[in-house]
């Protein structure tokens, strides 16, 4: 599918600012050009744009976006460029590079200026296998918790909200709303018939509510995971 499209199709009626999580995969682009995705996306928290072919003169088209913290870029063909990214998404805590061209240390080098970036993935690409690699990049960027999933110390990773927040937050909202239907549903069948439609109401705002606190709720875990 198009970027372009894709982007609209993901826009659900939204307008560009009201977007925070956007998942571009596997989506055609021209030439290594990021389509579609303008300044007016400047809420977005997470991206994702795996296997689109870019090659690191894409972040030229990359917009401001201040408020981006999770950015995955697995399996394209960046082998640089990286300056232009710490420029342009100055907050991130999460960047994914895993299986791009990225060969050297000196490629990396760039991302200490990113100051809040916390985890950096790296698997298959090159570069991961020098001498003393995860030694050396943790040198080198000494800000980091995570590298390739584990720390220093070679523990790995725990921060289920964050993985579930990459994976899409909007299906597991999804789940808890249909979990919650269901249990309403039940709650609904034993009532005196007289009380029937108030339960129904007040069942129906405690919903919505729910509802739309649950993503704020995970983000706001995420952030403080990271004490950002």
């Amino acid at each position: 599918m198009e970027m372009k499209k894709r982007i609209h199709l993901e826009l659900r009626n939204r307008t560009p600012s009201d977007v925070k999580e956007l998942v571009l995969d596997n989506c055609c682009s021209n030439d290594g050009k990021l389509e579609g995705l303008t300044d007016e996306f400047e809420e977005l928290v997470f991206l994702s744009t795996m296997r689109v072919g870019f090659f690191f003169f894409f972040f030229f088209w990359f917009g401001y976006m201040n408020n981006l913290l999770r950015l995955e870029l697995s399996y394209n063909k960046i082998s640089g460029g990286l300056e232009v990214l710490v420029e342009k998404c100055p907050n991130l805590t999460h960047l994914n590079l895993g299986g791009n061209r990225i060969k050297d240390l000196s490629t990396i080098e760039p991302l200490k200026e990113l100051g809040t970036l916390r985890s950096l993935e790296l698997y298959t690409c090159e570069v991961t296998n020098l001498s003393e690699y995860r030694d050396n990049v943790f040198k080198l960027l000494p800000q980091l918790i995570y590298l390739d999933g584990y720390d220093k110390d070679d523990k790995e990773t725990s921060d289920s909200d964050t993985k579930l927040y990459a994976e899409g937050w909007e299906y597991g909202d999804e789940d808890e709303d249909d979990e919650e239907d269901y249990d309403d549903d039940d709650d609904d069948d034993d009532a005196p018939s007289g009380e029937e439609e108030e339960d129904e109401g007040d069942d129906d705002e405690e919903e919505n509510e729910e509802g739309a606190l649950s993503g704020e709720v995970r983000l706001e875990l995420f952030l403080k995971y990271f004490n950002i």
